[in-house]
This record gives C-alpha cells, structure tokens and sequence, in this order.
C-alpha cells in the first residue's frame, strides 16, 4: 500500500549551539560561563541520537527512506505512497502533519522523561512493528481537524493546534471582523483560532485568564471549552479588545460552526500578520486591504495512534 519511509527528525539544542559557535568545545565555554547546564545539553542530545539509531535500525524494511531534517518540510514534496515517521518533540509532529497531505504520521518519543508526547505516542522499541503494520494499512489513525487561514489572492495557511491573526509587535492590531451576521471595527492584541487539538493549549490560556478576571471582578468561574481533534468546529477568542468611538467589542469569542467561516479584513498599514503554531516564521503578510477567511480545512491530519 505504501511504497516510501520519510523520518523527519529536528536538531537538538546542542546541535543548534554547535552551529551557532562551531564546536562543541566553544558551545560549552559559553553555555557554561553563561550560567547553563551543558551536561543537561550533552544527556539530551545523547539520548535522541540513541533514538534516532534505533529508528535507522528498526525502518530498514528494504524500502527507499527518507531522512529529513525539520526545516526542509515546508519545501518537501510528499508523495501519496509514503508513511511520516517524526522523531518528536510534539511541536514538530504539528508542524509536518500542515505539510504531509493525508499520509499517516507516525509520532515517535524519542525522550519520555523530557517530552510529554501527547502526540507522540510510541517510543523507539515500538517503532518497527508500528510502522510495519502502517505500511500495511492496518494502523488505526485520528482524523485531526486542521484550521485554514485563506487569503483573497489564494495564499492559505493551515494550523494543526491554533492560527494567530494581528501585529507583528506589541501594538494593537487593527481589523474588521464578521462572525454569522455580525461585524464590527476592533482594535486588540489579537485574535486566537484553536482547533479541538489546539484547545487544550494557548487557548486553554485564554479561557484560565478570562477566569480569574471573571472570578476577580465578582462572577462566577466557566470551565472553558474543550473539544476532540476529530471536532470539526473552532474555536475562536479576541484578545484584550479594546472599545472606543472606532471599535467595539461584541464579537469576542465563538465558535466557528462546520461550513462557516470568521471574515476578517486588516486595517493595518504595515505589520499585520497571521501565523499558525506559535511558528512566527510560518506565517502570511495581513496589512491594510487583505482580507481573510478562516474555517475547517478540508485536508486532516492522519495520526496513528495504538490499537487498543
């Protein structure tokens, strides 16, 4: 059923810090006169490249394999014929799974006692007979809701946890936003778009600070919203909006139901920006005029999870 294994592993932090200062000597010198821990830097390292040997050794199914580095993704061509094997942490399964089309991912935690692995959730002995059966076709798999931010030129971005839409520094972000029949003019921080997979995180932050504010002024505690990553609806909340002659804030949070979508148009001059995943690189350019609808993404991720 599938012909072709790509692995995408990510650089540790010593690895970073070797390119940034040439050696692992000088890495050190400075880790260490800076306050740091370098052995903590050295175990790490040591430990995901114990994993990734052991994952070299248990993918030789005699098939073509494909070793990527994370920041090759956004620019690599995935093919309908191949399994996704991602040597975690849990961000970089989220990223590829924006990349990856429909091919099955399958997250490998190359660190238990470092990575929580939400989305990783195999650890290397596992990862032969996992993938083994994935070639098959007879892994189990979750179709995870991806959101999709698309432009009117035909620029989109996808989002495996949340999409960010606002400035680019730490001003107000400026924009006119329609949700079913409503719209008005707003000035906040921003706006945060979670899918069911995302709503445990950056938004689960919004609703705890909405809480205390709430319970501070007088009211009463809400337990926030938590939905599955099969969910097909999002969630949205306005940051810190502010209300004034020239924006309102009677649109701050909802959901965007299935064949819906969230209108925005910027009325920012310059700065304006959306970005999925907290990966501010990965982002599309939002200034005065462009205007953006947001909504479910007719492509899932497909994420194998255990059997039982």
């Amino acid at each position: 059923m599938y012909e072709r294994l790509v692995v995408v592993t990510r650089k540790t932090r010593l690895d970073e810090l070797v390119q940034r200062f040439n050696t692992p000597g000088q890495a050190r010198f400075y880790l260490e006169h800076a306050g740091g821990d370098f052995a903590d830097y050295q175990q790490e390292h040591d430990t995901y490249q114990r994993s990734l040997d052991q994952i070299r050794r248990a993918v030789a199914f005699g098939l073509p394999c494909q070793f990527l580095d994370r920041g090759l993704v956004p620019t690599y061509t995935f093919d309908p014929t191949d399994v996704v094997v991602v040597l975690g942490q849990d961000g970089l399964v989220a990223n590829v799974a924006k990349y990856a089309g429909d091919q099955p991912i399958v997250g490998i935690n190359p660190d238990p006692t470092r990575f929580d692995g939400v989305l990783l959730p195999f650890g290397p002995a596992a990862a032969r007979s996992v993938v083994a059966e994935t070639l098959k076709g007879r892994a189990r798999t979750r179709a995870v809701t991806l959101a999709e931010a698309l432009l009117a030129d035909g620029q989109r971005l996808l989002a495996f946890n949340d999409l960010f839409i606002g400035a680019r520094s730490h001003v107000s972000a400026r924009y006119h936003i329609r949700a079913a029949r409503m719209s008005e003019a707003q000035s906040s921080s921003g706006i945060i778009v979670a899918t069911g997979a995302g709503s445990t995180g950056w938004m689960s932050s919004v609703f705890n600070m909405a809480a205390g504010v709430t319970a501070f002024a007088g009211g009463s505690r809400g337990p926030g919203l938590r939905l599955e990553w099969e969910d097909r609806r999002l969630i949205y909340a306005v940051r810190e909006p502010f209300v004034s002659r020239h924006s309102a804030a009677s649109i701050v949070a909802g959901l965007i139901e299935p064949g819906q979508e969230l209108g925005l148009e910027s009325l920012m001059p310059t700065g304006g920006v959306i970005f999925s995943d907290g990966i501010e690189s990965d982002f599309l350019t939002f200034d005065a005029g462009a205007t953006c609808r947001i909504s479910a993404a007719a492509q899932r991720a497909h994420l194998v999870v255990p059997s039982d």
